[in-house]
């Protein structure tokens, strides 16, 4: 049955909010303490949700994040989130503090919702409603934190998919958190948030609570950042006294002596359906040159760059998002590693996301996604293995990113695609694409440059293949033509080739040189691994590359490509490199 409103039950609860009784005759306010924390706390959590939601967006397919495009911040992304996740870190402990020290644990007592289960006053029952929603965010940011940290150390999976979904409970909790705030006292109760008041002192206060709040709060998460700091992985480069020899790959006996590190990669495209791959490195150097052994998974043999099929109305880019920029079905394999004096979270904070991500002065990313550049006038080393486009022929492609660059007239026009601040290093490379520059909103066939002068020949180079995008490419198989076996388009050699005929999108026309070619590198791809060797000079001399020297560490990050252009894999941890004398 049922208890009366004057039952002892609702009394003891009546009880012990009876102070608040005030507020029927004046509007309520709030302690400074708290409203400092609670704004702390605000402001950090709509950083936390929307440089979330930047970075869901930029997913594949995340339907109700680029629905919410529009209004999420651009730029550097990366470094925002996690700073507002240590900043929340910071406000629960403080806050936890502070309630101890100023007197006020019962505020949020759970005790107080019992009225839910009786015939209370409304107001009563909606302030129960918000004890409820106090400690469901406290559970809320409790998850977050910790899938958040789950993820920040490189697991992805159903951890990105669980985060990413309490994230978007997050931002219905705010509008449910408003609206039980009106409903248990109307506007001013809503409004008390921005009436600050002293703290009432009772005998339960404790000296300096908000000072002593604010000093632990800041003191524990000085201590999460500093653990993180020195459990990061540190590389070392150890000196040997001769180098490996690159075509025999791990087997050769040098590097069983190399201590690898291992880096957790996830949210890239395709790789089995799971977005991650797992990789290796060891490093060595001989008092001259550089070896770095690279192994990582990838379920297939991915090289077909953007190929081309030959149809009743001409020649098509096999891969639909071509015009875009953001092919993900039809692509190579790639690996791009990364060495910057910088170890700022986003890829030494080079990664900035977003449609819109530069000034209107500069083009827009075709895919939508966002650019690499740095804003300090620094230069990051970057070396990029490109499976089909010089990678298996022993090179590995030396580029860097910067400043963002002034566009030429064909990028400004979107007639060529704009990179930011992501470029080659000087110098020539290996190949050229077989076909003109498609436009994002083309329509129709491509401009095929080239045809083989033996179709028949070059179809068979392509080894054994089918269309399915996730097949493996035939481990004798070259998906690139080479410029002296073919010639320059002519409709009379085009009226040879049969229609359903599919021809590489790469020319190889020689050998990378410059500064662009200083690396070498032999690769294999085996039982769902690829295996990379590179070598260089320690010190290159080239404007945008790093030295590798004793007593100046450098930090490195990996990306895997798995037959994507762009949908990489990422991790957020820099991995420090030492090189030994």
């Amino acid at each position: 049955m049922d208890q009366p409103v004057n039952s002892p039950a609702v009394k003891d609860i009546m009880d012990e909010a009876g102070a608040r009784s005030v507020s029927v005759v004046a509007p309520p306010r709030t302690d400074v303490g708290t409203l400092t924390l609670h704004w702390v706390t605000a402001l950090a959590f709509l950083v936390s949700l929307f440089t979330g939601v930047r970075i869901a967006a930029d997913a594949l397919h995340a339907p109700v994040s680029k629905w919410l495009s529009p209004i999420l911040p651009q730029g550097e992304i990366w470094s925002w989130h996690f700073l507002a996740g240590l900043t929340l870190f910071f406000c629960a402990s403080a806050y936890v503090i502070y309630l101890t020290r100023s007197g006020l644990s019962a505020r949020n007592s759970l005790k107080k919702t019992r009225v839910l289960t009786l015939p209370a006053p409304a107001k009563m029952k909606w302030g129960a409603v918000n004890v409820a929603l106090h400690w469901f965010l406290y559970a809320l940011v409790a998850f977050l934190t910790g899938t958040g940290a789950i993820l920040y150390i490189g697991y992805g999976g159903w951890w990105a998919y669980l985060h990413s979904t309490a994230a978007f409970i997050g931002l219905g909790y705010i509008f449910a958190h408003v609206l039980s705030h009106y409903l248990h006292g109307g506007w001013w109760q809503v409004f008390r948030v921005f009436r600050p008041q002293r703290l009432i002192r009772t005998r339960a206060v404790r000296p300096k609570p908000l000072l002593i709040a604010l000093g632990v709060g800041a003191l524990f998460a000085v201590l999460v950042a500093g653990l993180d700091w020195v459990t990061r992985d540190t590389l070392v480069i150890a000196r040997v006294r001769e180098g490996p020899k690159l075509e025999s790959l791990l087997e050769d006996p040098v590097w069983a002596r190399a201590r690898p590190v291992f880096i957790h990669t996830q949210q890239g495209a395709n790789l089995g359906g799971t977005g991650e791959s797992l990789v290796e490195v060891r490093a060595v150097h001989d008092g001259e040159k550089v070896y770095f052994a690279f192994r990582w998974e990838d379920p297939t043999r991915s090289l077909r760059r953007i190929p081309l099929i030959k149809r009743e109305d001409g020649w098509y880019p096999l891969d639909q998002n071509t015009g875009r920029q953001d092919a993900v079905d039809f692509y190579e394999d790639k690996i791009a590693v990364i060495f910057s004096d910088n170890p700022s979270l986003g890829g030494s904070g080079a990664t900035a996301l977003g449609p819109h991500p530069l000034p209107p002065d500069k083009p827009s990313p075709l895919n939508e996604r966002g650019f690499h550049f740095t804003t300090d006038g620094s230069y990051i080393s970057m070396w990029q293995w490109k499976a089909s486009r010089g990678g298996l022929l022993g090179w590995v492609d030396n580029q860097f990113i910067g400043p963002p660059y002034e566009p030429t007239k064909d990028e400004a026009s979107y007639d060529a695609r704009y990179q930011g601040g992501y470029w080659n290093a000087p110098g020539r490379s290996s190949y050229s694409y077989n076909y003109k520059f498609i436009r994002k909103d083309h329509q129709g066939p491509a401009t095929i440059l080239r045809l083989p002068k033996d179709w028949k020949a070059q179809v068979a180079a392509l080894g054994k293949f089918d269309l399915d995008p996730n097949s493996s490419d035939d481990e004798n198989g070259r998906w690139y033509m080479f410029e002296q076996e073919s010639e320059p388009y002519t409709p009379e050699a085009d009226a040879k080739i049969p229609v359903g005929t599919v021809l590489p999108g790469v020319i190889i026309s020689g050998e990378y040189e410059g500064e662009r070619g200083v690396i070498r590198g032999a690769a294999k791809w085996k039982d769902g691994h690829w295996t990379l060797i590179t070598a260089r000079k320690l010190k290159s001399g080239g404007k945008y590359d790093k030295d590798f020297v004793p007593g100046h560490d450098l930090y490195m990050w990996v990306a895997v490509f798995d037959h994507t252009q762009t949908r990489h894999t990422v991790h957020s941890r820099a991995v420090r490199v030492t090189t030994q004398e």
